[in-house]
């Protein structure tokens, strides 16, 4: 499934956050690999400080394994279903793990790089 993800990064986290992006730190040990260093390559910072970015997660409940990672530096807003359930190849048994290379949220991440800024932490 892919979600729309809106978080805050927490208060005194930013500069942490900031080396695990750039030493590539981010999310070790997770099963989803470099996917959080995606995220934030294509994250989006609105003017309130909200960040929005589109993840991948194959999780029964949502960004389940992830959360743990993501929590260390955000409080989430939101997490929302990026695309309809019954649409989704994965979701609906289909084609096992297509979201790794659907393009179902192709709309909704171009109508993202359109809102606030590239996100720099």
């Amino acid at each position: 499934m892919r979600y729309l993800v809106t978080a805050r990064v927490k208060p005194g986290q930013r500069d942490a956050l900031r080396r695990a992006i750039d030493d590539g730190s981010l999310g070790d040990g997770s099963v989803a690999g470099d996917e959080y260093l995606r995220d934030m390559a294509h994250a989006r910072e609105l003017a309130d400080g909200r960040v929005k970015w589109v993840e991948t997660c194959f999780c029964l409940t949502p960004l389940q394994e992830e959360r743990q990672y993501w929590e260390e530096f955000f409080e989430f807003d939101s997490i929302k279903d990026a695309h309809a359930r019954n649409k989704c190849r994965d979701e609906n048994g289909t084609e096992p793990w297509a979201c790794c290379g659907c393009d179902c949220t192709k709309r909704l991440e171009a109508w993202l790089r359109t809102r606030g800024e590239k996100f720099r932490p």
